[in-house]
């Protein structure tokens, strides 16, 4: 895993990544961060201490070999993040959703069939004349979910590797996992159902699996593509999505109501058939992987069977991770972090037309900040057109500044200009990079 902020992902290696402190919470606090970069391949990490995969800080790499990180200035917070793997090809792209009927409808039509196949199985159920039949139905339901579950990973899997070979689009790989979330999100209100007409049922209750199998299905939503099905309905302005693949991992990130919100699925850490887990383990597993963040709050655990989903609300955001029997290491991370708590890093200033303008860049996918400030008296300039280019690409809108003089998005892979215009007035900052 790797910290936010920094660049592209690196095969098992930690570092820190700072933020400015807020004081909205009386929880404990984290120690500023000084963590240095760590290879988790080194005799002293194990499978089941493992820590995130690729960390860095907001000033250095957080790449293999890379010296140990400067820290910013001030009180820091150190949030680490799972990437995908290094070793082999990954695709890098950002993509764009608006209002788009289409995946609102195609959800629409799912949810609804999904609701009448539950409708009639509870009928089937109701009919049957014995508690022994009763509870047969019942059964078959139970296995009838963990068969489409298991189908829902298939496709899931198959998205993310069509798209990492190029032969899927990123539309078409959002609309694919809105998707598979909304079934998996009907399926678990079936396993409601059927919990409900077990308890009903003379001599009879839910069988373990029941639970482990809902936890699993919760695997398939995430933030990011729940925001992506908002701007496809039209309930939230158009949402930027930066979208990283390889054959065994996903990375989708957005900016959405003042936060940073990431998700990552690495099915290489993963194992389906794994051994149960407890609670404690998983926990132990989330404080060694995330260490910083787990100070801040005691971690939740809510789980049965092989997956483990533990939460650790903080005052800076949200944590959520699932956390394999198998392997005993994280394989999916939810994080949502406050813009705010995010420390300015690696900035790059350009003055001119009577403006001050600071791009904070960030790794590949990470929040790039832009600050518009006047050029006398430093006051923040708002309502300042911002637009970014990437490469040779036409230069895109990402904004007006708000009031704080700020705008921001979501660092592309390649080099980049961003633009201020207030006509007849115009800053360009050019040749920029991501964090490497």
């Amino acid at each position: 895993m790797r910290a936010l902020p920094v660049a592209v992902a690196v095969l098992l290696l930690l570092a820190p990544v700072a933020a400015t402190s807020l004081s909205t919470d009386p929880g404990p606090t984290a120690p500023a961060a000084t963590t240095a970069p760590t290879d988790a391949r080194s005799p002293a990490s194990s499978p089941s201490t493992a820590p995130v995969e690729a960390v860095s800080s907001p000033s250095t790499s957080a790449r293999l070999g890379a010296s140990a990180p400067r820290q910013a200035s001030g009180e820091n917070r150190t949030f680490r993040t799972l990437s995908v793997a290094d070793g082999g090809p990954v695709r890098v792209e950002s993509a764009t959703r608006g209002a788009n009927l289409g995946p609102s409808l195609a959800v629409a039509v799912d949810e609804t069939d999904a609701a009448m196949e539950t409708a009639a199985i509870v009928e089937r159920v109701d009919a049957a004349e014995t508690s022994g039949d009763r509870r047969q139905r019942i059964l078959d339901a139970l296995d009838r979910v963990e068969r489409d579950e298991a189908r829902l990973y298939e496709r899931q899997r198959t998205a993310i590797r069509e798209h990492a070979s190029g032969d899927l689009s990123n539309r078409a790989l959002l609309d694919e996992l809105v998707r598979i979330a909304a079934a998996a999100r009907e399926y678990d209100e079936r396993l409601d159902t059927l919990d409900t007409l077990a308890d009903e049922t003379s001599g009879f209750s839910a069988p373990p699996r029941l639970a482990e199998l809902r936890v699993r299905l919760q695997v398939y939503e995430g933030p990011v593509r729940a925001h992506a099905l908002a701007a496809a309905s039209a309930a939230v302005t158009t949402a930027d999505v930066h979208v990283q693949s390889s054959d065994d991992a996903l990375v989708l990130a957005t900016i959405a109501d003042g936060q940073y919100v990431r998700e990552v699925i690495r099915l290489d850490r993963w194992d389906r058939d794994g051994d149960s887990i407890s609670n404690d383990a998983a926990i132990d597993a989330v404080s060694d992987a995330y260490p910083e963040t787990v100070a801040l709050r005691q971690p939740d655990a809510f789980g049965a069977g092989s997956v483990q989903r533990i939460t650790v609300p903080h005052e800076f955001g949200l944590l959520r991770t699932y956390v394999s029997g198998g392997t005993t290491r994280v394989f999916v991370e939810h994080q949502r972090i406050d813009l705010d708590a995010f420390a300015d890093t690696e900035p790059v200033t350009e003055a001119g037309d009577g403006f001050d303008v600071t791009v904070n860049r960030s790794y590949v996918g990470g929040p790039v900040t832009v600050t518009v400030r006047d050029e006398e008296s430093g006051d923040p300039v708002s309502g300042v057109t911002v637009t970014k280019r990437v490469g040779d690409a036409d230069s895109r809108a990402i904004g007006d500044t708000n009031g704080d003089g700020v705008v921001r998005t979501l660092s592309p892979a390649d080099t980049y200009r961003i633009t201020v215009v207030d006509e007849p007035r115009v800053v360009v900052v050019e040749g920029l990079d991501p964090i490497a």
